[in-house]
């Protein structure tokens, strides 16, 4: 029962992955500041969400 719960929330997690990964150029891209990544990184979740 529990393994079930388990394992529905780590394909939850891999589709999020994988659908990032979809954006590689935009997060792939070496900054030089932590605030630009996570910057990048939040387009692209936004992007998706509203997708």
């Amino acid at each position: 029962e529990s393994d079930h719960h388990w394992y529905k929330d780590r394909n939850l997690v891999e589709r999020f992955f994988n659908r990032i990964k979809q954006f590689r150029r935009m997060v792939r891209r070496y900054e030089k500041l932590d605030r630009n990544f996570m910057s990048r990184l939040n387009l692209v979740c936004t992007i998706i969400w509203l997708a």
